[in-house]
Parts: structure tokens; sequence; C-alpha cells
């Protein structure tokens, strides 16, 4: 076996491919750019090397700094990960050509299955079924419109280098198919530095089902069954889970021959992932395969006990595979949610930040946690904003849905927006729990998944204020005083031959609130709104707060940070800010005329013109960020009066992008 090995990657696959390499007894290298100099990752390894500047194409994505690193360190192995160089015809070459073993599979199978208009072409020959569609290298855009007729609407434009869903676009009728197809060839070219794409049919009410490969150098290969993804937004996987609802032992057969058969047709060796579009009568079409490990890889793990990285690990080391397909197995079902910094309510718009505090739920043999960050580390423009992949494992669905649940809600973030109470209703959503599946379920239920604004229960006020006493009363307890008896020393309100009263004004999104604190023995008396109730409390060393409220004994999470009391309860979370005695509670206006930018990004194209009358929704500015193309809609029937930036500027969270003049409205 391997001494040393090096992973060219990041976040929670470095960490996660450290854990097996530890076990095993193999020494591993990090490599890191200079925004992830104090990543976990970098923590974790034995040895770390940094190969650049925080761009990807300056450090993950350089070629020959990472193969310097690897025989700097003397490594005698690369493990790729997934995304950045993981499918890289050319990385894999370079590893050859210095005596580096790549983790991965031969660069013939790379080039093979890296366009998906030509891996089509060879698994059509190889009797892998097929979507209907265009996957020729005729890029004209009158061509590619007269296939998509031909194909018949709706229709999927996707990068042929591409994944992830990037470069994707699904086009209804003729007249949106050009103005998708340059925005797919430009976040193709972008992501992949290819523009080519191919034009499928659109399978309605798809569902997205992948088949996971493993083959040795000796020539057998083995699939370790399917998993389904069909939950997804915007074309990237949200919660994915083993075994696919609903999957006959006939169709399960039938998929895993045609997933074998498609990576013996490339003399495919390692691991890899075959994906499906299937339809609701059970036909199933090949779509794509992934020449490397999977986001989604830890379900198979949980439903088969096989560690997947130690299978690399093996197979790369010339060894054969170590079980044969009638000694797999699946027992069980295993669920992965997938932990974003980003704004569910916000079109999933990604977020940046430091994250304050970070609780994961306890690991078991039910619930396995992959992080790439700790508590204190910072979620950057650079990268994947992925926080963490929440796995759960139980005896039936419906037991990984009961885990999954009591998971999530011991989930506690705080410094960044994040998916966790999105996830909570995911797995919460009829739909969902009758395994109602396809790749719109998001849209489909977004009355159910994207309610209106939770508005505080009265508990969630009296925590808030609890807290609120409780932090002021721990900073006065620091402070040295002759008497700590004295009732100067004190936050009860006390007065002489009175009782005292104070008010504590706390503000959640629009709704503001007065709580009401009088001062009794041993507790308090707070008045919100027209309840009154009696509290009494104290913070744990765990930093829990423990509450009495009106009998009521309630144990939770309530962290302070940056000015702002976050209150965990009932497996929601509630942002409460408390309003300064000289803030009457009114917001500040918004800047209206001004559309800033979201998050730091580039600017990738400016579609109108300055004094053009446009109507509500008109695209204005395409912005570049996270890997991903986020656009700037006109707010309201206007015109634009000026672009203050220019196409491949840089741009910081918070910029005025463009300055806009709303139509006035008749009286």
């Amino acid at each position: 076996m391997f001494n040393k090995i090096l992973i060219a990657n990041r976040g929670e696959i470095a960490c996660r491919i450290i854990k097996t390499a530890r076990r095993m007894g193999i020494e591993t290298v990090a490599v890191f750019s200079e925004a992830d100099a104090h990543a976990r990752h970098v923590r974790m390894a034995d040895e770390a090397v940094c190969i650049g500047a925080a761009p990807a194409r300056e450090s993950y994505l350089a070629i020959d700094r990472v193969i310097d690193a690897a025989k700097q360190t003397g490594a005698q192995a690369i493990h790729p990960g997934y995304g950045f160089l993981s499918e890289s015809e050319a990385f894999s070459q370079a590893c050859e050509k210095h005596n580096i073993v790549f983790i991965g599979p031969p660069a013939a199978a790379i080039k093979a299955m890296g366009s998906k208009s030509a891996a089509k072409t060879l698994m059509q020959k190889a009797g892998v079924p097929m979507t209907p569609g265009y996957h020729g290298d005729n890029q004209q855009v009158s061509f590619l419109q007269e296939q998509a007729q031909q194909i018949g609407y709706p229709v999927l434009i996707k990068a042929s280098a591409g994944g992830g869903g990037k470069g994707m676009r699904r086009v209804d009728k003729a007249e949106d198919f050009e103005a998708a197809l340059v925005s797919c060839k430009r976040e193709s070219l972008s992501a992949f530095g290819d523009d080519h794409v191919l034009v499928e049919k659109y399978v309605l009410k798809p569902r997205h089902i992948e088949v996971q490969v493993f083959a040795d150098g000796q020539g057998q290969c083995v699939h370790l069954f399917e998993r389904d993804c069909s939950v997804q937004r915007r074309h990237q996987k949200v919660l994915e889970e083993a075994p696919a609802p609903g999957m006959t032992a006939e169709r399960r057969m039938a998929m895993g021959k045609a997933a074998v058969d498609a990576a013996l047709a490339v003399g495919y060796v390692g691991a890899g992932t075959v994906e499906f579009i299937a339809d609701q009568q059970g036909h199933f079409y090949f779509m794509e395969m992934n020449t490397r490990l999977q986001v989604e890889h830890p379900v198979t793990e949980m439903v088969t006990g096989v560690d997947l990285v130690e299978w690399q690990l093996r197979i790369a080391h010339g060894e054969p595979l170590p079980l044969r397909q009638e000694q797999l197995g699946i027992k069980g079902h295993a669920m992965e949610a997938r932990i974003y910094a980003e704004d569910p309510s916000n079109d999933f718009l990604p977020a940046t930040g430091r994250l304050h505090f970070m609780q994961a739920p306890a690991a078991s043999d039910h619930v396995r946690v992959d992080s790439g960050v700790d508590e204190g580390d910072e979620i950057t423009p650079y990268y994947d904003p992925m926080i963490a992949k929440l796995i759960v494992w139980g005896t039936d669905r419906d037991a990984a849905l009961g885990q999954m649940r009591r998971a999530l809600a011991q989930y506690r973030i705080v410094g960044v927006n994040n998916n966790i109470e999105f996830l909570s209703r995911l797995v919460a959503c009829p739909a969902f729990e009758g395994a109602d599946l396809d790749t719109a379920l998001i849209e489909r239920e977004a009355s159910y998944l994207f309610p209106e604004p939770n508005h505080p229960p009265v508990q969630v006020w009296a925590l808030a204020a609890l807290a609120q006493l409780l932090q002021e009363q721990a900073e006065l307890d620091q402070y040295e005083t002759c008497d700590r008896d004295s009732p100067w020393h004190r936050l009860d309100g006390w007065r002489l031959n009175s009782h005292g009263h104070r008010t504590i004004m706390l503000r959640h999104g629009d709704s503001t609130m007065a709580v009401v604190i009088a001062s009794q023995a041993h507790t308090w008396q707070f008045s919100i709104g027209e309840q009154t109730v009696e509290v009494q409390g104290q913070y744990q060393r765990n930093g829990k707060l423990d509450a009495l409220i009106q009998d009521r004994r309630i144990s939770t999470d309530v962290v302070m940070a940056n000015g702002q009391i976050h209150v965990f309860l009932w497996g929601l979370s509630f942002t409460i800010t408390a309003v300064p005695e000289n803030d009457h509670g009114s917001a500040a206006p918004d800047d209206v005329g001004g559309l800033s930018s979201p998050m730091p990004g580039k600017i990738i194209a400016v579609l109108a013109q300055v004094g053009e009358s446009l109507q509500r929704g008109a695209p204005l500015v395409i912005l570049e960020a996270m890997k991903m193309e986020h656009t700037i809609n006109a707010p309201s029937d206007g015109k634009v009066t000026a672009f203050n930036y220019d196409v491949g500027d840089q741009v910081s969270e918070g910029d005025l992008l463009v300055v806009f003049e709303a139509l006035e409205q008749p009286a």
C-alpha cells in the first residue's frame, strides 16, 4: 500500500479522504490556496503545501503546482476528490508522466466520458438506453434550433463538458431557445473552458437515478446499487438517498447491468457513477458518467458497509476488487442532506461569512457528518458554499426520515445564511414523505417549502429577553465590586419602597416586541404583548440556556453574536435584534433606485442600454459568483440611468451596480 498520498482538493472531501487514509496508516499531504491557509483540511493533514492565490485557476486547477507539491513531499499517489481536476485528462496524464499514481480511472476513460456528446455515441454502440437528442459537433445556432424543433419541446441544453448543473437550461418554447443557448455556452466556457453543448428531449417529471460502479485493473467490474438524486435546485442536488424508492428488483438489475456495460465499454478502473434519467413509468436513459467519486457517495457506504475511498486506494495500488457482485447487498436506507451557506428564500443565493457558532448532531451508527469547516472558519466567495453533508441511516425509509428530521433539528449554525430550515421542511413535505419524486419537486411544492416568515411565539421573545438579561449580568460579574450583594450590582429592577420595571425592545424581521420586565423573588415576570409569564434560567457550560417559562422547562441553544440573539427552538431558528433605546422601531428606508451586488463576484454581461424602457423582471446584469451565474433584474417598469461597472470588473458585496429609475405610477 502507499506510504503517502497527496489530496488535490479542499473542503469536506479532502477531510473525508484524510480520515480513511489515516485509518489505513497512510500519510497525507494537503494542498491549499492562500484563502485556505487555515482551513480544516490543512489542519488535519500530516503536511500541507500552498499552491497559489485564492482563485481556483491559480491554485487548485494549476496542474504543474499540484504535481510539484507531490514531488516536493514525496507523495506516491494523488487523490483528486471530486470537482477541480478530478475529471481532467491532462491531470491524469501529468501524473503518469511524473510516475505518480492517479487515484482514478485511466486518462482514456476520462477522455471517453469527459464529453457528453462523445460518451453518448459510445454508449449507444454499447447498447445502453439513450435519451433522444443531438450530440454532434455542429454548434451553429440555427442548426441547434432546428434540432430542438425536431426533438420537440421542452428540450434541455447541456454543456458537453459540464456537471453540477452548470451550463444547463430547460427550454419550453422556440422563442426562448437562442437566449438560453447563449447563456448556457457562456456559463459552460467559464466553468469548463469549453462551450460545446448538446440538446436533448426533456423528460417530463423525470427522476435522477445513478448507479455506483467500481472496476479493477484485472477487468472485473461491479455495481454497488443505485442512489436517487431527484431532489434538486438549479439542477444541483440537494438531498440524495439509497436505495431509490420504488425500485423493483428487475429494474435494479437492468440499471446495474447497463452501468457495468458502460464502464467496461471504456476500460474503466476505479470508482465511477453512471447517471440515468428515469420517467415515472420506469424507463431509464443514459445521461452521463462521472469518472470520479460523487458528493453523495456516503449513502452508498451506509447501505453497503463499504468504504469507497478505501476501495479507491486499493484499486489504485493494483489490488483486485475486494468483493464480487454476489457478495454485495443493501441493508436499510440512507439519506444525505447537503448543508449549504445560502439563502433559500432568495433563489438559493450563496452566502459568505464567518461561522460564529456551529453545532452538528452527535455522530452515531445512525448519524454521520462530513464537514470541511469548523466553528470560527469562514465561508469565502471563492469556492462552493457547502458547509457539510448530513448523512443518516435507518432500517427502512421511514426510519431514515425520522433520523434526518431529528438530526436537522439539532443542527445549529450562526454567522451565515443556511438551508437547514429549508431542508427540515423538505423532509417533512408530504410529497417527499410519500416518495413522489422528480427533479422539479422543489418548484412543484413551493407553497409548502417557502412559507411566509414565522412570527416568533411568546417563548422565543422570552428566551431572547432572558438571554439579554443573563449576558448583562455576566458582564457586570466580571467587574470587581466591594459588595456583590449591593442592589446597585443587580439587574432585578430593585427600587426603594416600589416595584421596578424595565422594557427591552426586540425585533424580528418586521415585527417589534416590547418585553416589560418586573423582578420577583428568584424570578422575572415578563409581559409580552397580552401575555404575562414568569421566567427564570441560567446558561450551562455547554452554551445551552436552561429556562423555566410559566412552569414549562425549555433547554435549547440561544447564541449571542454580532449584536444579535439567535434562538433555536423546536427545529426552527429566529434571529432577534435588541433595539437601542433611541431607535423607535422604524427601519431605514431602502436605497430605492439602486441595485446592489448581493455578493462578491465578476460582471460577465450587461444586458440593457442606458435610457432603454424596460419592464419589471427584465435582465440587467449577470454576475458570476461561486461558480454560478446570477442575474440582476429590473425591480419594476422603468429605465437604467447608469451602469457603474463594466464587463470583467470585480465587485464586492453591496457595491451599487445599477442606478435604476422606476416608472412613475399614474395617480
